[in-house]
C-alpha cells in the first residue's frame, strides 16, 4: 500500500506535516484554503470563511499590524481550522500549528512579536461570529469575558468573494509596506469594510 506523506495544495505545492516544510510558501494557497475552510467547523447559520474572519480582524488593528493580522490564521490553510476545545485535547496539534506558522512568518517576513493587538482583535470578531452566525449559542464562552463584539453586523462574503478580498488586501498592504516611505503612507491606508451598521 502507497500512502504520501504530503498534503498537496491548490496550486500544487507540498506540505510535509512531520518535518514540517512547505515546498513554496504561495499566498494564492493561502487565500484559496482559507477562503473556502468554513469556521466554527461548519456549524454556522450559513457559510462563513477563515479568509473573511482574517479581513476583519485585520480591520481592527493599528495599520503596521494589518498585514501580521491578515495572516494570523494563514497556518489553518496547510493545517485546517481545529476548533479550540479540540486543540487542548491535542497539544501536539498546537506546536505543530505554531512551527508551521513561524514557516509562514519567515516566508513573507512577518514579525508575530507584537501579538496582543492582533490577539483582542481577533476575540473582538469571535464575539461579533457567536452573536451574528451562531444564534442557538446562547450560554457564555468562557473566553470572551470582557470582550463586546463589535457594533457592526458581519456581511456574508462567498468562499470566491472571500478569496478576492483577502487576495486584493494582501496586495495591497505588501505594497505599501514595501513602497519608498511606506510608512507614512501605510498608516493612512484603509482596508475595504466587511461589515455593515444594518442591525
Amino acid at each position: 500500500m502507497i500512502t504520501t506523506d504530503y498534503v498537496s495544495t491548490f496550486s500544487g505545492n507540498r506540505f510535509y506535516p512531520r518535518e514540517p516544510r512547505i515546498d513554496r510558501v504561495a499566498i494564492d494557497d493561502i487565500a484559496h484554503g482559507l477562503a473556502y475552510q468554513c469556521r466554527f467547523n461548519g456549524q454556522t447559520r450559513e457559510f462563513y470563511s477563515v479568509a473573511q474572519h482574517s479581513l476583519i480582524v485585520a480591520q481592527q488593528v493599528p495599520p503596521h499590524l494589518r498585514l501580521a493580522a491578515l495572516l494570523h490564521d494563514a497556518a489553518e490553510a496547510y493545517l485546517g481550522d481545529m476548533v479550540k476545545p479540540l486543540k487542548v485535547l491535542l497539544p501536539e496539534f498546537s506546536q505543530l500549528e505554531e512551527r508551521v506558522q513561524d514557516i509562514i512568518a519567515t516566508a513573507f517576513g512577518i514579525d508575530f512579536s507584537d501579538y496582543g493587538p492582533i490577539k483582542r482583535a481577533d476575540l473582538v470578531a469571535l464575539a461579533t461570529e457567536k452573536r451574528d452566525l451562531m444564534p442557538h449559542s446562547v450560554e457564555s464562552w468562557a473566553y470572551l469575558d470582557g470582550i463586546a463584539p463589535l457594533s457592526e453586523r458581519i456581511v456574508l462574503m462567498s468562499p470566491g468573494e472571500a478569496k478576492v478580498a483577502y487576495l486584493d488586501a494582501y496586495a495591497r498592504l505588501s505594497a505599501q509596506r514595501q513602497a519608498p516611505g511606506a510608512h507614512g503612507r501605510g498608516e493612512r491606508a484603509e482596508l475595504a469594510c466587511f461589515l455593515t451598521t444594518r442591525g
